[in-house]
């Protein structure tokens, strides 16, 4: 395990609507409103037809003006890529166990299994085990041989978690307003009951800590996956540590710049060239930074269930730790994602500037709070900023609000920070909470009331 100390701090966003509303990033995905083939709505099949002809017209005269080798490419068929095939959900041969006896690990070993590794996890107050499993057994009967072996084992397949982002080119120039729609109180005048003496856990990529907005902070860096790996990709995991601890006088001011951030890097790059983390680096995260006394941690990630992920999660929130996780990107439709939609999370959604939720946001009765998470201006992965969108960078909102509350000397545990959060909260959508917006927007006007 390798640490690297390196610095950091912080800065800003405003207000109103009810019913559900859809934000479009303008990112170029899906939805071309309608433009596209049959759904343009005419009802005059001949006007669709004089508009193909006149384009085959204009296409014919301008390519007889066209060099012989371009005019050949242009009369050739256009070929439809194949569609990639969907990102894989978990490794295809392993098993991630805990609670394994010495004698029930051996007993494996003899019928084909073979350990890859293994980590004491003193929330479990266990070792976990990563298996291969023989190649004569499926995934699941591999996976059901372990948990035959009953209480206290617990087994699952090693699922995939991956980021919640989508990127923006370029700013277009109200990159301010997401700290105001919140009331974020890091400008109020005058001494508060909020010290910032807090620590903040982040678990997520690789952190370029060269970034102008780290000069000054306090972040320390903790890569738990084999240096033998591929690094992932610093793009995310620099933003999202940005918009919590980046520098008040950088382009990218985050939102606590004199907290302490623990960042630790569980992700590696896959053979599909995306990021991913493992449900065994996972576990192995977040024992150490409860472990470390964090006192909140923001995983701006998703993927499917776990029930070694759900134990890791339910043991560092009876440790008084404040977990935040993204709702994910995956649509309206798409079933919840993990570990926001543990009960013990705080699922953070995300809305625009003007309160309508981001449209690829996940839906659902686990939905807690709703953050700026569309066009929020943060650190670039090598230096300077850009607009990103997605859950991800809704979470660090609540994640900073969660953080405020526990510094504010009151000894808030973490199931009254989540009453706090989501009793304060601006109501929208249907009246109460809503699998849209959950509780509501996050308010935090009063988490640093002044000093009397």
């Amino acid at each position: 395990m390798m640490l690297a100390g390196i610095p950091i701090i912080d800065n800003p966003f405003g207000l109103l609507e009810t019913k559900p509303a859809f934000a479009d990033d303008d990112d170029g995905g899906d939805d071309d409103g309608g433009r596209s083939g049959a759904s343009s709505g005419n009802s005059d099949p001949s006007i669709g037809s004089r508009r193909s002809s006149g384009r085959n017209l204009f296409r014919g005269l301008r390519n007889r003006f066209l060099p012989r080798a371009q005019r050949r490419a242009a009369a050739r068929p256009h070929r439809a890529q194949a569609p990639q095939p969907p990102l894989p959900v978990h490794t295809t041969d392993e098993i991630v166990a805990a609670g394994l006896t010495a004698q029930q690990i051996d007993q494996l070993t003899a019928s084909g299994f073979v350990v890859l590794d293994h980590a004491e996890i003193p929330l479990l107050t266990s070792e976990v085990v990563k298996l291969r499993k023989p190649s004569s057994l499926s995934l699941e009967v591999a996976r059901d041989q372990i948990r035959s072996f009953g209480s206290p084992s617990t087994a699952d397949f090693n699922h995939f978690y991956r980021p919640e982002q989508e990127t923006i080119p370029e700013c277009s120039g109200r990159h301010c307003d997401a700290a105001n729609l919140v009331g974020w109180p890091a400008r109020a005048p005058g001494p508060t009951n909020c010290s910032g003496n807090v620590t903040v856990g982040l678990i997520d990529t690789a952190i370029n800590a060269d970034h102008a907005t780290f000069a000054k902070g306090q972040v320390e860096i903790v890569r738990l996956v084999d240096e033998d790996l591929p690094e992932s990709g610093r793009q995310h995991g620099t933003a999202i540590a940005a918009l919590l601890v980046g520098a008040a006088e950088s382009s990218t001011p985050g939102l606590m710049p004199g907290a302490k951030l623990i960042a630790v890097d569980t992700f590696q790059r896959g053979a599909r060239q995306d990021d991913r983390s493992d449900v065994y680096e996972l576990v192995r995260a977040m024992d150490l930074l409860a472990s470390r006394g964090a006192h909140v941690i923001n995983m701006s990630l998703s993927g499917p269930q776990n029930i070694l992920l759900e134990r890791l999660v339910t043991e560092t929130s009876n440790r008084n730790v404040v977990i935040v996780a993204a709702a994910g990107n995956k649509g309206p439709k798409a079933d919840p994602s993990y570990p926001a939609a543990y009960p013990q999370v705080i699922a953070v959604t995300a809305v625009d500037r003007n309160k309508r939720v981001y449209r690829r946001a996940g839906r659902g009765e686990h939905i807690d709070l709703a953050a700026p998470g569309v066009e929020i201006w943060t650190a670039a992965s090598v230096s300077g900023a850009r607009l990103k969108t997605g859950t991800s960078f809704a979470a660090p909102f609540v994640t900073a609000a969660a953080a405020l509350l526990r510094s504010n000397g009151k000894g808030m545990t973490s199931a009254q920070v989540h009453e706090t959060l989501t009793g304060s909260a601006q109501d929208l959508g249907d009246p109460g909470k809503d699998p849209t917006f959950g509780w509501g927007l996050l308010n935090a006007s009063t988490l640093c009331a002044a000093k009397m």
